[in-house]
């Protein structure tokens, strides 16, 4: 453990009926936050905060696509149970919602209009969504209507571009149908997660649209920057994604400093190595095979061993593993006694940016115009 300035506490976040304490969401991210990672994030949290399933594709949830079935399920000691929907047809979306809403799938629901990879802005969804004003309007008031007592909320991005922004429009927009919060990760889309989150625009959101809760996401890559964040833009809580791959003891340090605490985690690789095992133990446990949980786990392998002195021959033979037995007695191997590396809380998973924005044929020629957007642009898996 390492201490820092303890912080003031700060007020409660209200999604609904649900109360946030502290105001910390997980953000959803593909292939990550299931319900393994889930569990390993709120049990070092100690239950506080909120965390948001991986990408459900709306589509798919209404057709009981098989692999999307899996990803709705919560274990037993979630709550609020937090779903995040795609979709790009307010009548397939509308269908998705009421679904939840009938089976009593989940007790919040959250709309994705902040994917930046090219497979969903190509059909129009994800982060190039909002640009189509009245599609974004549609979609809403579908969602909204459709819950009943379930809050719905929406992540999304600054907008395509810096020549093609649209967040405060969006958020009017979802002022006005209805939504019960909105998230801004301060990036474009062109910039997916290259260079740096812009914070200033989190500060105007929440100028914008004083009437419902706005959160902050972009760049938080400890407690500390949470802490700043919200000091400086305003918001009402933080998103944080890429900063807790590898690291789901983020969480404990984030409930610390917003409980004004200044203890902070700093493991040394041995209890990072207990809590790998333990990731793939529950990704074998949540998938019904050992071998399929392990082969999951492998892509968190680079993340958790960030900044230790890990040979590369031995990071090879840990990407590979295909047993628990294997990944215990591989990890057994290192060093276990290296303190937590110098630099290990910066930058995490993807950085890159400037990239070229895959969208529909004409999609920016007119933001009202969404005669080009039919059912068929809806993604049939879900996860990303």
């Amino acid at each position: 453990m390492t201490t820092l300035a303890p912080a003031p506490a700060l007020p409660q976040l209200r999604i609904g009926p649900h109360t946030v304490q502290p105001p910390v969401v997980l953000a959803p991210m593909a292939g990550i936050t299931n319900a393994p990672f889930r569990t390993l994030c709120r049990e070092f949290s100690g239950g506080k905060g909120l965390f948001v399933s991986e990408m459900i594709t709306t589509r798919a949830l209404v057709e009981r696509n098989e692999k999307t079935m899996q990803l709705i399920h919560f274990d037993a000691t979630e709550t609020p149970r937090s779903i995040q929907l795609y979709g790009v047809d307010p009548v397939t979306v509308g269908k998705a919602v009421r679904m939840i809403v009938d089976e009593n799938l989940a007790d919040h629901i959250d709309l994705n209009f902040g994917c930046p990879v090219p497979k969903v802005t190509r059909k129009g969804g994800g982060s190039a969504l909002p640009y189509k004003r009245p599609l974004l309007r549609a979609i809403l008031k579908e969602a909204v209507s459709g819950a009943g007592d379930l809050p719905v909320t929406i992540k999304m991005r600054k907008g395509i571009d810096d020549d093609h922004l649209t967040f405060l429009d969006a958020g009017r927009i979802a002022v006005e149908e209805g939504v019960t919060a909105v998230a801004l990760h301060g990036r474009t889309t062109a910039q997916h997660y290259g260079g740096t989150a812009d914070w200033d625009a989190i500060a105007r959101l929440k100028e914008h649209v004083p009437e419902i809760p706005v959160l902050g996401n972009g760049d938080i890559w400890c407690a500390d920057d949470a802490l700043r964040m919200m000091r400086e833009t305003g918001c009402d809580g933080v998103v944080v994604g890429r900063g807790c791959l590898g690291r789901p003891w983020l969480f404990a340090d984030l409930v610390n400093a917003m409980e004004g605490s200044a203890t902070r985690h700093a493991p040394t690789l041995r209890e990072v190595a207990d809590v790998m095992v333990r990731h793939a133990t529950l990704l074998g446990e949540w998938i019904g095979d050992e071998a399929r949980g392990v082969i999951d786990f492998r892509k968190h392998v680079a993340w958790y061993l960030k900044g230790f002195a890990v040979g590369s021959e031995m990071r090879k033979k840990l990407a590979i593993t295909s047993s628990l037995e294997e990944l215990g007695g591989q990890l057994h191997e290192l060093d276990l006694d290296q303190p937590w590396p110098d630099g290990a809380d910066g930058p995490r998973g993807r950085t890159s940016g400037n990239n070229r924005v895959v969208l529909p044929d004409g999609w920016l020629k007119d933001p009202y115009d969404c005669s080009g957007v039919s059912a068929d642009a809806e993604l049939d898996t879900s996860g990303g």
